[in-house]
């Protein structure tokens, strides 16, 4: 494994980190009732960027990522605390909307959720209840745009009315990343996407996840870790509620400062 890892690594450009941060966590805790998920993290979200959370099962990164747009607040249980700050606004802020919030912060999931109408409007629907758009044409500018954007227009144009349901995991996933496009995020969250997709459909989202860190700002969770060294170039290792360790994925991946890090990418646990 460490093999493939590090030839993957070899074969990336080397490229100046852009370090506008984008989003910032200080101390964030969560509870689930009685039982702590994090302990305190401390994390910046680097603009135009690809942050790959990884770690064992169980160890917080879902629950972290489901912080940085107010997901949590869906679970009664959840009790979330610390300061989470969107371009340096505290985004639990009692004022904040979070309709608008998951607009700029949007979100794909595991597994792909295309809601049960047409292609068409899957990705419009967005648009339509922020008010994006003032007219039809621009509707249909809007969705075409997203589309093309999460390359998937050419597959899917001569079948727009026809069910999103309908499309193969792939295309359901793409079609769920035009789906968040569609509403002008700046940051997209990514939970595992390529989890329940073949070996095909993985690599085409993982080209997907390159271009468009050129306009956004990425945080993905994945459980693999030649996946977090072909797509990210910050990575972030999650332990038992706990940050073990944050750097540059490169030097993560090839010289880790925490022994929970090097144990994890060597597979002695996880």
């Amino acid at each position: 494994m460490m093999e493939n890892i590090q030839a993957t690594l070899n074969e990336r450009a080397s490229v100046t980190p852009n370090r506008t941060i984008k989003m910032k966590t200080e101390k964030v805790t969560v509870h689930y009732g009685q039982k702590q998920a994090l302990n305190g993290i401390d994390l910046e979200v680097y603009e135009r960027q690809v942050t790959a959370l990884i770690g064992p099962s169980g160890c917080g990164k879902s629950t972290y990522l489901r912080c940085l747009n107010r997901m949590n607040d869906t679970i009664d249980a959840a009790k979330v605390a610390g300061t989470i700050l969107l371009d340096g606004e505290n985004i639990y802020d009692p004022d904040l909307d979070v309709v608008e919030l998951r607009a700029r912060v949007g979100m794909v999931f595991q597994k792909p959720n295309p809601f049960p109408k047409s292609i068409w409007e899957n990705v419009a629907y967005g648009p339509k209840i922020h008010g994006l758009a003032k007219t039809k044409d621009e509707l249909e500018e809007i969705v075409h745009t997203s589309l093309k954007k999460a390359g998937l227009y050419n597959e899917v144009k001569d079948r727009l009315d026809e069910p999103g349901t309908g499309l193969s995991g792939g295309q359901q996933q793409r079609l769920c990343i035009a789906r968040a496009i569609a509403v002008s995020p700046e940051v997209i969250l990514m939970d595992e996407p390529c989890s329940a997709l073949d070996p095909i459909a993985t690599a085409t989202v993982e080209e997907l996840i390159d271009e468009l860190k050129q306009n956004y700002t990425i945080v993905i969770v994945t459980h693999s870790m030649q996946q977090a060294a072909r797509v990210s170039q910050q990575t972030a290792m999650f332990h038992l509620g706990d940050l073990a360790e944050v750097g540059d994925t490169e030097m993560m991946f090839s010289n880790p400062s925490d022994k929970r890090t090097q144990d994890y990418i060597m597979g002695r646990f996880g």
